[in-house]
């Protein structure tokens, strides 16, 4: 089993959680991006840059995961591609998508990209909070705890 992280737009806090549960559960966690990130040395931590260009990085995760890894994404359609394929995925506010509920989420993204390319809705997601913090925290507790053996 193994994390990976869309960690182009991933939180500074969720990218820290990340690495000290990698090595505290002694998982794989690697952040795909196309920039440098900067991590932790450890043996459970990777970093793969790709090339810019529109969902390069998510290409490249959903051809290297397997099947009951965890995604970390707030992108839906890498969700959607990562629970295709067997995969779990968990945003960065943690919320757990789901095959129950990818789908309607899908189509609150693309109704919510339609407004605001009508000019009907501005602006973005709210700040990142420390309750998104304790979330994502949580939902990864949980998944570890599951898929993770010490």
């Amino acid at each position: 089993m193994a994390i990976w992280v869309d960690a182009d737009a991933c939180p500074i806090p969720v990218k820290e959680i990340l690495c000290r549960a990698a090595n505290r559960w002694k998982v794989n966690v690697t952040f795909v991006a196309n920039q440098r990130i900067n991590v932790p040395p450890s043996p459970f931590i990777r970093t793969r840059q790709v090339p810019q260009g529109f969902d390069v990085a998510d290409n490249e995760i959903v051809e290297l995961l397997s099947e009951n890894d965890l995604v970390v994404t707030q992108d839906i359609p890498l969700a959607a591609e990562a629970i295709e394929r067997g995969a779990r995925a968990l945003n960065p506010r943690g919320q757990v998508y789901t095959p129950d509920n990818i789908r309607q989420r899908l189509a609150m993204r693309n109704f919510m990209e339609e407004m605001r390319n009508a000019g009907q809705m501005t602006g973005g997601p709210s700040g990142y909070s420390q309750t998104d913090r304790k979330a994502f925290a949580d939902q990864l507790d949980r998944w570890l705890q599951k898929h993770i053996r010490r």
